[in-house]
């Protein structure tokens, strides 16, 4: 399920990005995408690969990792997001909600730390 008002385009400095075409209020479901589960051994070797930047942590351990489908690989990063995302081990997806309103034309942000609160750097930032 994706939010039929949800779009690609280019992000200025980031690629690709999505944005709405339309407002959406907070605490509203955008997308619940299917996940393909790998094995840690799976990790080590993706984690060579320009993947490591589009796979998450997976599994109450996070030993293993998943690759997202839907819009999910193509939201970027923002410290103040508009975004948060969550993980169902259960049935192998990852819903995407909204923490505040998202106008027309914005872009979508998540937190890549996982909680739209946390600033920790991350991996592709200089620190």
């Amino acid at each position: 399920m994706i939010l039929a008002s949800l779009f690609m385009a280019e992000s200025p400095g980031k690629g690709r990005g999505i944005f709405t075409n339309e407002l959406i209020l907070a605490h509203t479901i955008i997308e619940i995408a299917p996940v393909i589960v790998m094995s840690a051994s799976d990790r080590i070797l993706l984690d060579k690969t320009l993947l490591h930047d589009y796979i998450f942590e997976w599994g109450a351990d996070k030993t293993q990792c998943c690759m997202a489908l839907g819009f999910v690989p193509i939201y970027n990063h923002s410290y103040n997001s508009n975004c948060e995302y969550f993980m169902d081990y259960s049935t192998e997806t990852i819903m995407l909600k909204t923490v505040k309103n998202i106008v027309k034309d914005e872009e979508v942000f998540i937190n890549y730390n996982g909680d739209f609160n946390d600033k920790t750097f991350l991996w592709f930032e200089a620190k």
